[in-house]
């Protein structure tokens, strides 16, 4: 079963798929999450299943060469996903197993719907997973129970949630006609109000409200670009409109406050788009499709779009990929999708059957619902379905820059990225930091990294010559402090005291120099800097069973406001009341006679 698995695994994520909580992802993480189980089953507790590609490979590599090109990959992403189950496996078997055993007789063959949810929920616990072990014991699982728990989470987390959708509003009229790809403007006629989510006929001055239009150009809020923002202009009043959000799914809500007058239903109004808004919208959201081009092309064929954001500051852009992007990865999407805006290449949006658009290369993103026409659209190189608005012209995009990449889960990884303005006022902010940098330098521009390189060495230089002079001190005030250490009876050598200018591997060489020399010894060592208190403590191997250094490293510790421990011949310490040191360095000599 787990040779079976690792085929099919590893053909999957050769194809592109990565492990998820949805679709094809999730059917790839059940197999995995499978596969572990069993050979859990068989006692492997560490990381296993990820070995097997190589010997798949050799198998099979020759008749599908795609095993061998993306083999590091496959095992890679095995290897994560294995590593992220392994804890949830092992604590949700040790819960299940319990569960398991303390059925009552009346229900022996079944495990009750609280169980499987508490798995479910608190441990990550994958049901399918609780349902295949019950089903290997001739158990049954009670999924109506599990559903019921399920279902008062989710009325939970309606109840707690917040939207910003107008979910709940009751609209019997016609549709929005939206004119936003053309026009910025329009002429609409008024057909509902809504304040606090009930109709109204009429609102006044400083009500918010949600206006439906006739016709619009307002975007709504959708495909992860935001609603537009504006004014609608009555003869009577003026409404700002702040976002734009779809009731229904043809049916846009202008969401926003009357600044003044008053607005009726039936009224005409001027739909006005916040055009500098749009612009550094579009520029954003064009830029998301050459970007997602781009890291297909640098990263390969798996890379999936799994959610965007496009607003007019940034683009927000989730994908599938399992690793993080170097340097040399983002400078190279920088480049091509740069190169496409100096191309200026036109825009073209075409309205088309889904499998027409999908037979002409369109991406369609895995999951989402299409009807059955589509709109196509082809930026400089990239090809996708999409019903946002964009760019006249790539060149309208002015400038590309990635400002931050990361991970947002297991195999997802997020970039941010700033197009025309923005990306200006961003590469200006970096040129001006960086002349700062070379002023302080006093260095030109061109030469910030090798001055910078020639300082790090020369610090590293001073930093190895500073620890020899520390040795040397250290080393010089040990010698001085063999007069002060005291015998006690049967030759052990007591010795508590303070070296100046010394830091914990000062302490500790110091330490093992006193030991050697004394032969026989309890040693505490004491440095202080700023108020904060570092101690060492030291037993040598004679004497370790009736004096334990972490012992006595925590008797002087709880002195100074700290505690501490460690092994019995070697232990350190901290604390921050430097004032009660003497008093605590004092009490070392009785503390150790009280052991003998």
């Amino acid at each position: 079963m787990i040779a079976d698995h690792i085929r099919a695994c590893s053909f999957l994520i050769a194809e592109g798929v990565i492990p998820g909580n949805e679709g094809r992802g999730y059917v790839l993480r059940r197999i995995i999450r499978r596969a572990l189980r069993h050979g859990h089953k068989l006692g492997q507790k560490q990381p296993f299943f990820y070995r097997l590609v190589p010997d798949l490979v050799t198998e099979m590599g020759a008749a599908y060469p795609e095993l061998r090109e993306q083999q590091a990959r496959i095992e890679g992403v095995l290897k994560q996903e294995e590593e992220r189950f392994g804890e949830t496996l092992e604590n949700g078997m040790k819960i299940l197993e319990a569960a398991l055993g303390q059925r009552s007789s009346g229900d022996a063959r079944l495990l009750d719907g609280e169980t499987v949810f508490l798995l479910y929920d608190t441990y990550g616990f994958p049901v399918d997973l609780t349902a295949d072990i019950c089903r290997e014991r001739g158990i049954a699982v009670d999924m109506a129970g599990f559903e019921q728990a399920m279902e008062r989470q989710r009325e939970q987390a309606r109840a707690a949630g917040k939207f910003k959708s107008a979910a709940g509003i009751e609209y019997n009229g016609g549709k929005t006609r939206f004119v936003g790809y053309e026009h910025l403007n329009a002429e609409a006629n008024v057909k509902a109000l809504y304040v606090e989510g009930s109709p109204v006929n009429e609102i006044g001055a400083g009500t918010q409200a949600i206006v439906v239009l006739d016709t619009t150009p307002f975007y709504a809020e959708s495909g992860g670009q935001v609603g537009d923002a504006g004014q609608l202009i009555g003869s009577r009043g003026t409404f700002e409109v702040q976002d734009t959000q779809k009731i229904q799914p043809d049916v846009f809500g202008h969401h926003g406050v009357l600044k003044t007058g008053a607005l009726r239903v039936g009224e005409k109004v001027r739909a006005q788009v916040d055009g500098e808004r749009r612009a550094r919208t579009v520029r954003n959201h064009s830029a998301t499709h050459l970007m997602h081009k781009a890291l297909r092309e640098v990263l390969g064929p798996h890379v999936q779009q799994k959610g965007s954001l496009v607003d007019a500051e940034k683009t927000r852009f989730d994908f599938s990929h399992d690793a993080p992007l170097t340097a040399q990865q983002m400078r190279q999407v920088e480049v091509i999708v740069n190169r496409e805006i100096i191309a200026n290449e036109q825009t073209q949006a075409r309205v088309m059957s889904f499998d027409d658009a999908v037979r002409g290369g369109a991406v369609a993103l895995f999951g989402e619902k299409y009807g059955d026409e589509v709109r196509v659209l082809d930026i400089g190189s990239s090809r996708e379905l999409c019903g946002g608005t964009h760019v006249a012209r790539t060149g309208d995009i002015g400038l590309f820059k990635i400002i931050a990449e990361g991970g947002v889960a297991a195999g997802i990884r997020r970039v941010e990225a700033v197009t025309g303005e923005n990306a200006l006022v961003y590469v200006q902010s970096l040129d001006m930091k960086l002349g700062e940098v070379a002023t302080a330098l006093k260095a030109p521009v061109t030469d910030v990294g090798a001055k910078i390189a020639q300082i790090l060495d020369n610090v590293k230089a001073l930093e190895r010559e500073l620890a020899r002079v520390k040795g040397k001190l250290a080393s010089s005030q040990g010698d001085e402090l063999l007069a002060q250490a005291q015998s006690l009876k049967g030759g052990l050598k007591v010795l508590a005291a303070t070296l100046d200018g010394a830091d914990a591997k000062v302490l500790r060489e110091t330490l093992d120099q006193l030991k050697n020399k004394l032969k026989s010894a309890a040693i505490v060592l004491a440095a202080v800097d700023g108020g904060k208190v570092q101690l060492a403590a030291g037993v040598t191997p004679d004497a370790t069973a009736r004096v334990k250094a972490g012992d006595l490293v925590n008797f002087v510790a709880q002195q100074i406001g700290g505690k501490g421990g460690g092994r019995a011949d070697m232990a350190m310490a901290g604390g921050n009341d430097a004032a009660a040191l003497a008093g605590a360095l004092a009490g070392v000599k009785g503390w150790v006679e009280e052991r003998l």
